[in-house]
């Protein structure tokens, strides 16, 4: 027993000595009911993530997205009628990936299931991080007739790099 686990031991420490990017493949996972506070961080920055959803066939389709974090999930403002509340209601499983605009080697990643779909408080919600992203009170892409949606997406796992300490 002791020559084999020597041996995986040996094996990990010399694939990370000489391939540094295998660090990146063993991040730390995290089962999470609530986010690190490094990946906190991240989501109260203005930083940019990326969604992604399930398209009828399976396939993923991801999408840029400015995102908040209430304390217990992450949410993503979009508006009706676009592919992600479309995927989203028929299959709640995404994926989103936020990354650090000051150094982007600080990232999160977060697989999770979206636990509530609503319109209310959805246009308050927007122009809130309007004022985070763009710095405006109002936001200023709002198309006429146009209803605005919140996804909360409740966090499953948690992949954070540089790992928590």
């Amino acid at each position: 027993m002791l020559p084999a686990v020597l041996y995986y031991l040996r094996r990990e420490v010399v694939s990370l000595a000489l391939h540094h990017v295998a660090v990146l493949e063993r991040r730390r996972n995290v089962v999470a009911d609530r986010l690190p506070e490094t990946a906190q961080k991240l989501f109260r920055e203005p930083n940019f993530a990326h969604l992604a959803t399930l398209m009828p066939d399976g396939s993923p389709q991801v999408t840029p997205v400015w995102v908040d974090y209430d304390g217990r999930h992450i949410l993503v403002n979009t508006a009706e009628g676009r592919q992600k509340p479309r995927n989203i209601r028929r299959d709640p499983r995404v994926a989103i990936d936020i990354i650090s605009r000051e150094d982007p080697y600080r990232m999160v990643t977060v697989r999770g299931r979206v636990v509530e779909v609503s319109n209310e408080g959805a246009d308050e919600h927007i122009d809130k991080l309007a004022k985070k992203y763009l710095g405006q009170d109002k936001y200023p892409f709002r198309a006429p007739g146009e209803r605005r949606v919140i996804f909360r997406i409740e966090p499953e796992n948690v992949t954070a790099w540089p790992p928590a300490a």
